[in-house]
């Protein structure tokens, strides 16, 4: 069993796993998908993400597909992204319906040199741009959905395909109550006008891997035409990215900044935010609204 076999042939991934002929290990830190590490017979490791309750269920249980197209729209991503020569991104070697079968990258420390070569890698990475705000099709934030439908103002497109769509689904799952999608509604969004550029569309600080030789790496990504500002603040989330200020020296110096952009933080947030209160409930209704403070 080799990689270019596994390549060539994607759609045995299941039978193999199936039938034990490819050692695997859990990986952690997954909350949405299913992580595992592949380890082939000549020792060539592969990471490999599958649905919750899918191939990598119990035998004994009924599988549970993934949201169609949710692994193409990530390989997608992974290959535009890798294609804009910044930020590393893992090389994708088989997607299916099912799976994703990635290359494994060690994890090592996030060192102010890693931040740096991050920092420069994703103004790069923004700069090779996108046609217009959005995508030629839908995507994914987890297992949500994402509508990409193009447009040519970035306010408007972040209002009407980021923040009411996930507003509704929020209110729905009762995470936010009526009032409060009121509240939202009321806010004023305005950004600088930029380009659109290339980002990740979900760069929380877990969608960094922090590699050997104080190299960075992407994973995970939402994709798509957008605002540089979005994944630069959301780098802030949950505490914030290890050498965030380097992280942010480093952007600069090759893409500069507005010098207000650190106001916009909270808009640009807003969507990982209400997708949070989305997945995981009413605990983060008062991030969301505090959020939504800043521009009424």
């Amino acid at each position: 069993m080799d990689l270019p076999f596994l390549r060539a042939n994607p759609h045995l991934l299941p039978t193999f796993l199936a039938h034990q002929r490819l050692r695997t290990t859990p990986v952690a830190g997954g909350s949405i998908s299913v992580a595992e590490r592949v380890v082939l017979d000549d020792g060539t490791q592969l990471f490999l993400k599958t649905w919750p309750g899918g191939i990598s269920a119990a035998p004994t249980a009924a599988p549970v597909p993934a949201p169609a197209g949710l692994f193409a729209a990530e390989a997608d991503g992974l290959r535009w992204l890798r294609e804009a020569d910044g930020v590393a991104v893992p090389a994708l070697y088989a997607q299916t319906e099912e799976l994703l079968l990635l290359q494994w990258v060690d994890h090592g420390e996030p060192t102010a040199v890693a931040a740096e070569r991050f920092g420069a890698g994703l103004a790069t990475t923004h700069g090779a741009g996108a046609p217009t705000f959005g995508a030629s099709s839908d995507g994914f934030l987890a297992g949500l959905p994402l509508d990409n439908t193009p447009a040519d103002d970035w306010s408007s497109w972040y209002l009407e395909r980021r923040i009411l769509p996930y507003l509704r689904l929020a209110v729905d799952a009762g995470a936010l109550d009526p009032a409060d999608a009121t509240y939202v509604e009321s806010m004023h969004i305005e950004a600088p006008t930029e380009p659109p550029a290339r980002i990740h569309g979900d760069l929380w600080p877990g969608n960094i891997v922090w590699g050997p030789a104080d190299t960075p790496w992407l994973i995970d990504p939402a994709a798509h035409g957008g605002h540089p500002e979005t994944d630069l603040a959301t780098l802030h989330l949950f505490g914030g990215t290890p050498h965030l200020a380097r992280i942010i020296a480093a952007y600069n110096e090759v893409h500069p900044l507005a010098l207000d952009w650190q106001t916009r933080i909270p808009l640009h947030q807003l969507h990982l935010l209400l997708a949070h209160a989305v997945l995981f409930g009413r605990s983060y209704r008062s991030a969301v609204l505090d959020a939504v403070a800043h521009y009424r």
